[in-house]
């Protein structure tokens, strides 16, 4: 099995690394063309004034932040991953010393009396912040069912409030009823279309860190055999 590992290494080592931040920076310039397109059908302009509680315009703001926050944690994540390639390509390289691989490397060879110790220091690095992330994420969601359910509280109140039924007034009565209605679906349909995208960028992410961690460990296994 020793023999294995520096062999698997010296293969892996030559791997084309994943470029994830030019991916984000391409997801972010089709976001920016979709938004683009919407503004000039005038499906902006609908949203904002459809939502009188202002959660569409929450929900959107929540977003942005969000996948600014990944387009960084995919550069930290593309410059760790390069830096542990060059520690292993380089194992006296300066450069690397500070990495979080090198960091867990180090840990291995102190031998710690909690084996697990450093496997864990390693794994909250890499996804402890997308713990949270995922969390954002979630709450995306439920604001737009928040909405849904505020949507429906407003078209149950406008109905209880209807005494008579005047066909004068029925044009009136109509636009007053699907307001309600209109914020209901409408906050719920851009929750979930910001849940998808954003669940579409964190799944990347945690899938990329996952193979961050499986190159460094597998190089640790072999520096503590």
């Amino acid at each position: 099995m020793k023999i294995k590992f520096p062999q698997l290494l010296l293969s892996g080592s030559h791997k084309k690394i994943e470029p994830i931040f030019f991916e984000w920076f391409t997801l972010v310039g089709l976001f920016v063309f979709a938004a683009w397109l919407l503004g000039i059908r005038g499906v902006w302009s609908l949203l904002l004034q459809s939502d009188p509680t202002g959660i569409t315009m929450v929900i959107i703001l929540i977003f942005v932040i969000a996948t600014i926050w990944c387009g960084n944690r995919s550069r930290t994540l593309h410059l760790q991953r390069h830096m542990m390639e060059q520690a292993i390509a380089n194992p006296n390289d300066p450069k690397s010393a500070d990495s979080w691989a090198a960091e867990y490397w180090d840990g291995l060879r102190a031998n710690p009396v909690d084996g697990s110790a450093p496997m864990d220091v390693l794994s909250e690095k890499t996804h402890g912040a997308h713990g949270t992330a995922w969390w954002v994420n979630g709450l995306q969601l439920k604001l737009g069912l928040l909405g849904k359910v505020i949507g429906f509280s407003m078209l149950a109140m406008q109905i209880g409030h209807m005494q008579s039924f005047d066909q004068s007034q029925a044009q009136e009565m109509l636009r007053d009823l699907t307001s309600g209605l209109g914020v209901a679906l409408l906050t719920t349909m851009v929750g979930l279309v910001a849940n998808i995208l954003l669940g579409l960028q964190l799944t990347r992410l945690d899938r990329y860190a996952d193979e961050f961690l499986a190159q460094a460990q597998s190089h640790g296994l072999w520096i503590k055999g």
